[in-house]
C-alpha cells in the first residue's frame, strides 16, 4: 500500500505475498517469486498488456487457487527483491516493469519502467500479527 500524503482519502488494504512453488521454471536471481493477493475482496493483481504497454489489474483469482496451481501463473507472478526495509515487485510475465506509485498518492498502482526515478517503485512492507 502506498499512502505517502493524502491518507484521508485512500483506502488501505492488506495484501498478501505467496511463493511460487514452482522455481525451476523461472529465471534465477531475480528475486523471489510471489503471487500478490488481495484480502478484501479476495482477488489478486496480475500484469497483462493493454495497447503497448503492460498494465496492473485486478483480477477475482483467489490467491490460493495461483499458489497451488500446478504450474506458475506467469502473469500473476511478480520478482521480490528486498534492500534493507524496501521491497521491489518486478513483473515476471514482462521482465523490466515494475509496481509503482505516484509520490503525491493521488492514482492508484500502476505498471512502470522507471525504477527509482519519477515514480516510488521501492515499497515498506509491515507484517501483522
Amino acid at each position: 500500500m502506498a499512502v505517502p500524503f493524502r491518507r484521508h482519502i485512500v483506502v488501505s488494504v492488506i495484501v498478501n505475498l505467496y511463493p511460487c512453488l514452482h522455481l525451476e521454471t523461472l529465471e534465477k536471481d531475480r528475486g523471489n517469486p510471489m503471487y500478490l493477493g488481495l484480502e478484501d475482496p479476495q482477488c489478486s493483481l496480475f500484469c497483462t498488456k493493454v495497447g503497448e504497454e503492460p498494465v496492473l489489474q485486478v483480477n477475482k483469482r483467489n490467491i490460493n487457487c495461483l499458489y497451488h496451481s500446478p504450474e506458475p501463473e506467469k502473469p500473476f507472478l511478480f520478482y521480490h527483491n528486498k534492500v534493507g526495509n524496501t521491497s521491489t515487485f518486478e513483473s515476471v510475465a514482462f521482465p523490466g516493469w515494475f509496481v509503482a506509485s505516484d509520490s503525491t498518492g493521488e492514482s492508484s498502482v500502476f505498471m512502470t519502467q522507471e525504477v527509482g526515478k519519477t515514480y516510488v517503485t521501492a515499497f515498506v512492507l509491515t507484517t501483522l500479527s
